[in-house]
């Protein structure tokens, strides 16, 4: 699929961006040496962040006493059963062993694999297909809710080990977790470039950690490593019965950072994730894990807060300055993630243009939107004020995420059958194996939904619908602006008949439709009646495939009369630079380009009520809405603002 761009309401395109456009490759599949050490190092600080914080308070949350099952030792070692084969099989086996193979040109992430999913052909898609399509886009709209709960959950937690240290400290836990989160989005505008060098060896130094802290606790009861017999985990069902099968929702947990480890695989490729994890996030994990669960077999009152009573007492403070750390850093990966997640969904139009900055002058994916940013603060700050402790909040915690795996497993099936070539024998079987697993921990968390697992749910749909109804209206909109156009053949003959005036310079007209003359050049040439000696006819498409090479950037055809038509390539993971792409025509002598004697002419539609919409009246509206809202098309294709002329026309919808 490819989406077309232009410069009016109707369309979008890519990102503004401050420097000439350069292409942004994945990391080669297999680095070796010191690169291959040095992408493992930064992989380890933002892939792992997420899934590495949760030994803060997953176990903790599992053996909670609102399940009404007592810490006994049977328990505690059903349990550790069930963190352990939770993240051998769903981050091991199902996401580094499979999910990852379904790579879109090496970018990953629910975006990318409804990419995958789309029709080749630009259609719409029908039955199943549309249905997947449409699993996708509700997946990446659930990620919002993810990406406002992380920080605030995170933060939160690490902040309260100061209750550990001191019971006086008790009062000023959400005033600390508040100014914390404010600092963490306030500094987003300047970008992780200056700090994410540190952000490999924090993460390390807290693996390390982990390992350590479980080690000490394991040599006292080594036994404790009984738990990796599956058998426990089964006798835990048996023993429990629903409450058993509901501690599930907080044993998930503990992999709650899988999707965000397969988003960020086209940042620095399989490799590195695959060696990171097995080399230094697993054994950190499960040794701290073992360790928490030894430690309260001995001491079953350590439930209330297993992690931190690890420690020594001397530790305890720079422990709790290391987890705020670790969970600042945490934090910051999903709300990268949620930048990232924003610039995809409006190239493939399902999202109007907005404000995107960029915060490197060397690395294209390093963004800021500002929008996203301060309502991510927002939604953040208030589920703290809500839900005042890590617990309350974990309520609302693993909803959306076991929401998301469902879907990617249903999507990497369909793409490992349609796209990967596998037989339907093998597609079949990943559903029968994962899709169980995925659905058990779906099942257990739905108990959440009425204690807080309702808002990621409620901002997912918002989500959706604001999603569903651009694609909508765009669709409308475009069809109705087509009625407005010409065809270029046509309009050749009625400029070589009546010769208006031309004017010296070019003039650059943007439209999704490169066949057509659009409404802004008919417009100018019936009001101004003049029309300049080189006029190019500019479209933007936007391909399902994360990034287009530089030498497929650009098509310029000559048409007759001194107009000419061009088409612009660029993948969904990359920025549009509308006069960096015109230069690159250029210096390939495609056209002759010269930005102080180029003129740019954009077409502005102001959208009003129809007495009988083409779309449902409450949609039509908040199309509008969106449509008032989005970014300006000279911003957002980074046009220079001295060189634009608007030309504006009603249309009702």
């Amino acid at each position: 699929m490819a989406q077309t761009s232009g410069g009016s309401t109707a369309t979008n395109g890519a990102s503004s961006n401050n420097t000439i456009l350069a292409d942004h490759h994945a990391p080669p599949e297999k680095p070796s040496g010191r690169y291959l050490a040095v992408l493992s190092l930064a992989a380890l600080g933002v892939v792992y962040g997420d899934i590495g914080t949760s030994p803060i308070y997953a176990l903790r949350e599992s053996l909670h006493g609102s399940y009404g099952i007592e810490a006994t030792r049977l328990a505690v070692l059903g349990v550790l059963s069930l963190l352990f084969w939770s993240l051998i099989l769903v981050i091991s086996i199902k996401y580094l062993g499979f999910v990852l193979m379904a790579d879109n040109t090496g970018e990953g992430g629910i975006i990318a694999l409804t990419a995958l999913v789309m029709p080749r052909s630009g259609g719409k898609g029908k039955g199943p297909q549309a249905l997947l399509v449409f699993a996708g886009l509700f997946g990446a709209a659930l990620l919002y809710g993810d990406s406002m709960i992380t920080p605030a959950i995170s933060v939160l937690s690490a902040i309260e080990g100061l209750e550990i240290v001191t019971p006086v400290l008790t009062p000023y836990v959400i005033p600390i977790t508040v100014a914390i989160l404010v600092g963490l989005f306030s500094l987003q505008r300047h970008g992780t470039a200056r700090v994410g060098a540190l952000f490999g060896p924090v993460v390390l130094v807290w693996f390390l950690t982990l390992g350590i802290l479980g080690l000490r606790q394991i040599i006292q009861h080594p036994s404790v490593f009984r738990a990796m017999n599956p058998v426990y985990a089964v006798q835990f069902f048996a023993d429990n019965g629903i409450p058993g099968f509901l501690v599930l929702g907080s044993v998930f947990l503990v992999v709650t950072g899988g999707e965000a480890l397969y988003a960020d695989m086209g940042h620095f490729g399989k490799r590195p994730i695959r060696l990171t994890w097995f080399g230094i996030v697993l054994p950190g994990l499960l040794l701290n894990y073992f360790g928490q669960g030894a430690m309260v077999i001995e001491n079953p009152a350590t439930i209330e807060q297993p992690f931190f009573l690890m420690a020594p007492r001397w530790g305890l403070i720079p422990l709790v300055i290391l987890t705020t750390c670790a969970t600042v850093i945490a934090s910051q990966a999903v709300i990268s993630g949620a930048f990232s997640l924003t610039r995809q969904a409006v190239q493939l139009g399902y999202l109007p243009r907005v404000d995107i900055e960029h915060t490197s002058e060397k690395e294209i994916g390093q963004i800021y939107i500002p929008g996203i940013n301060w309502l991510l603060m927002v939604a953040s700050i208030g589920l703290v004020f809500g839900f005042r402790t890590s617990s309350n909040l974990a309520s609302a915690y693993g909803v959306a995420v076991t929401t998301d795996m469902v879907f990617t497993t249903i999507l990497f099936a369909f793409v490992a059958y349609h796209r990967l070539g596998w037989p339907k024998w093998a597609a079949a079987g990943i559903i029968v194996a994962f899709l169980g697993i995925d659905l058990a921990f779906w099942g257990a968390n739905l108990h959440k939904i009425p204690s807080g697992g309702w808002f990621p749910l409620v901002v997912a749909g918002i989500l959706f619908v604001v999603m569903t109804t651009w694609r909508s209206g765009r669709r409308v909109l475009e069809r109705l602006m087509k009625e407005r156009t010409m065809p270029i053949d046509q309009f050749l003959k009625s400029i070589e008949r009546d010769g208006p005036m031309r004017v010296p310079g070019l003039a650059v007209y943007m439209h999704g439709n490169p066949g057509v003359i659009p409404p802004a050049l008919l417009h100018n040439l019936k009001h101004n009646r003049v029309l300049h000696e080189r006029v190019l006819l500019l479209s933007v498409r936007v391909h399902d495939v994360p990034r287009i090479g530089r030498e497929d950037r650009i098509e310029v055809e000559e048409v007759g009369n001194g107009i000419m038509r061009a088409t612009a390539h660029y993948g969904f993971a990359q920025d549009v630079h509308v006069p960096a792409a015109l230069a690159l025509a250029n210096r390939e002598g495609l056209l002759e380009f010269k930005p102080m004697e180029t003129t740019y002419v954009l077409g502005r539609e102001h959208l009003i009520a129809d007495p009988k919409p083409p779309m449902n009246i409450w949609r039509a509206r908040l199309f509008a809405v969106l449509s008032r809202n989005a970014t300006g098309a000279t911003t957002f294709f980074h046009l220079p603002p001295n060189r634009v002329v608007e030309m504006g026309s009603q249309v009702k919808i």
